[in-house]
């Protein structure tokens, strides 16, 4: 009998799953690659979860109170009573000068001596603030709560005047965030950052290591085409980064508390996507160096970097110079980010999910485009 022949189908099927059963097998014996999807986001997350915080609280100040009256008691005593300030209380700002410049203390909140006399008088009574200007966020951050506290207090004084309490009473509510707890944040978008290094870096240096062999060379000339071999080697990393994904949910949950509102679905679209542009990256930087330390370096510049930095992050996107706020617009890692975030605490949106889905499969494509074109020019 005539031995059966293969049909095409049966022998693309026979070779990709050869590809990526040698890739999977490269994977495992590589302590490299466990060492970056694994040991690395955690080390990450940890550090974003407990090491960064954008919470200002306790800060330091020091406050003097030049005439002890009953009024100024009450007025220390709104500020020793906020949660924002840790205070010092003294009668002469020359004993909180060294501490301030030495960095010791971030404010001094000065109540004059004739603060009382002011306020009996019925003239607008003046406080001080001298703030450490060398950090304008937290200089910010102790002259806004200093005024609110005096504008509280304000008030009360007013209510106890009347013998009534205050006609208009404010009453805030936060959505999605009740807290104002910088982590629950912080750690969905950490994880964006995670995925960028585990989809880019890996792949770029994996990659990379096959055309210094010239192990790359030698599959190319095999009857496996372009597309069999690029989607062959990236399948396994796909899966590594959803592996390290779900790893950095886990964590990020039952570790550090961050509510998860959305489903498990809408988490893996988005992450799943994302991976695309972050492993075309990761291929073409491998192609255009088929350098270890040039593509690693490559790497951390032109994904980590931005999306770092650029992506909205740690940055508001709005505050940066027009010229950057465009170039944001092909940092992958910007629409990951906010909707990762909005999974964790909003729930589902899909409108504001699909919009993002769509821009990461057009960024991924454009990367895959530009990666198989410089392979074909490498190989001929």
């Amino acid at each position: 009998m005539p031995a059966q022949t293969e049909t095409p189908t049966a022998g693309r099927r026979r070779r990709f799953a050869a590809l990526v059963r040698k890739e999977s097998y490269q994977i495992v014996r590589d302590p490299s690659s466990i060492l970056i999807a694994f040991v690395l986001p955690m080390i990450l997350l940890f550090l974003f979860g407990y090491g960064v915080s954008l919470d200002t609280t306790q800060t330091r100040i020091g406050l003097v109170v030049e005439q002890e009256t009953p009024l100024t008691r009450d007025l220390a005593a709104g500020f020793q009573a906020s949660r924002y300030f840790s205070v010092s209380l003294g009668r002469d700002r020359r004993d909180f000068e060294d501490d301030l410049v030495l960095g010791r203390l971030r404010g001094i909140v000065i109540i004059p001596a004739r603060f009382t006399a002011d306020h009996v008088a019925g003239r607008h009574p003046a406080l001080q603030v001298m703030v450490d200007g060398s950090d304008p966020n937290t200089a910010n951050f102790v002259q806004n709560y200093a005024q609110a506290t005096v504008a509280n207090w304000e008030r009360q004084q007013r209510g106890q005047d009347a013998g009534q309490p205050p006609a208009i009473s404010v009453e805030q509510r936060f959505w999605f965030n009740p807290e104002l707890t910088s982590r629950n944040f912080l750690v969905p978008g950490s994880i964006a950052i995670v995925m960028t290094l585990v989809g880019t870096l890996l792949t770029s240096l994996v990659v990379a290591r096959e055309w210094e062999r010239g192990t790359m060379e030698a599959m190319m000339a095999t009857p496996v085409s372009a597309a069999e071999l690029l989607a062959g080697k990236l399948l396994p990393y796909f899966l590594l980064g959803l592996a390290s994904m779900t790893l950095c949910v886990l964590l990020a949950v039952f570790l550090f508390g961050v509510p998860f509102r959305g489903s498990v679905a809408a988490l893996y679209a988005l992450s799943a996507t994302f991976l695309m542009p972050a492993l075309g990256q990761g291929l073409l930087i491998s192609a255009a160096t088929k350098n270890q330390f040039l593509a690693s370096q490559l790497a951390l510049i032109s994904a980590f970097l931005p999306a770092f930095l650029l992506s909205g992050f740690l940055f508001e996107i709005n505050s940066m110079p027009t010229v950057i706020q465009w170039i944001t617009f092909i940092v992958p890692a910007r629409y990951l980010i906010p909707s990762l975030q909005t999974v964790f605490l909003a729930g589902d949106i899909w409108p504001m999910f699909l919009q993002s889905i769509a821009v990461m499969l057009l960024i991924g494509c454009v990367f895959f485009a530009l990666a198989a074109r410089s392979t074909r020019k490498r190989i001929g």
